[in-house]
């Protein structure tokens, strides 16, 4: 009676140990594409200086209307003010509780530096940028332009993804400036105009906790996430198949992929540059 048994088992667990065996190989897939992306990175600035030219302005400003298709900068400015607003409202609260109010300047240049701009950056290039990159690939794989382009010996990993990942760093520099400049603006709206917090007194620990090293490192964190979104996009659309049902599946598993990195690489950066217990700048206070 107990072979039956073990075989249903099996059959139960088979599906499982497939699954785990294709996940590790989509894992050496995407490991394999990211190198040869790479690779192709100095040969794309030589030889297609133009193209990411263009597609830097299409990242940055689009085409349309600002929010819908006129590229990231609305966006991002709209999406760091409203995040920004909520740490002003929230944060300036939780403090006063502990009757800790004319600490909101320090909370705002922490949270927002070293945390808040890299995430909305990279979220939103994700969300705008990233899946179309995904949708354009994907159409040109499903019509085969992709496979006419190494048929006249034109490489299109070069052409189509290296230059998407130069235009993607180069883009995300001013988005990044855009979205912290919004969020340090509506902090403060919100804690010094509607909450009645002393302007100068804000400045003053706004000021003391924020070294010009944490501006730099933020940005290096939002460079890191969007080299990792725009990776995984294009591989997901460079690899699509299926017909255009298979291009909205690669759009979506790409998405979702993407700001789970974005919130595991922003956790493990915020550790290796400010280290597990960091240190309050100005104060020499921890934890």
């Amino acid at each position: 009676m107990s072979v039956p048994f073990v075989g249903s088992l099996g059959r139960r667990l088979v599906p499982w140990w497939h699954r785990g065996i294709a996940g590790f190989a989509e894992a050496g897939a995407q490991f394999t594409f990211c190198l040869r992306v790479l690779m192709e990175l100095p040969g794309a600035v030589a030889k297609h200086g133009r193209h990411i030219v263009r597609l830097v302005a299409e990242i940055s400003f689009g085409s349309a209307t600002l929010l819908a298709g006129g590229g990231s900068v609305g966006v991002v400015f709209a999406m760091s003010f409203v995040t920004g607003s909520q740490i002003g409202f929230e944060g300036f609260r939780g403090l006063d509780l502990v009757g800790l109010s004319p600490l909101s300047g320090a909370m705002s240049g922490l949270v927002n530096t070293r945390e808040l701009a890299p995430v909305v950056a990279g979220i939103a290039l994700a969300a705008k940028v990233g899946t179309g990159f995904t949708a354009q690939l994907g159409a040109m794989r499903i019509a085969e332009e992709i496979d006419a382009l190494d048929a006249m010996s034109i490489r299109s990993l070069r052409f189509l993804v290296a230059t998407r990942m130069i235009a993607a760093f180069i883009a995300v520099v001013p988005l990044y400036l855009v979205g912290l400049f919004a969020s340090y603006v509506a902090t403060r709206l919100i804690v010094v105009n509607a909450n009645g917090q002393s302007g100068g007194n804000y400045d003053y620990y706004f000021h003391l906790v924020l070294p010009p090293q944490d501006i730099l490192l933020s940005l290096a964190k939002a460079l890191v996430l969007a080299m990792i979104v725009t990776m995984i996009h294009c591989y997901y659309g460079y690899t699509a198949s299926g017909g255009p049902e298979g291009v909205g599946r690669a759009a979506g598993r790409a998405l979702r992929t993407s700001i789970v990195l974005i919130m595991v690489a922003d956790i493990l950066l915020s550790f290796a540059f400010w280290g597990v217990f960091p240190t309050l700048p100005g104060t020499g206070a921890s934890r």
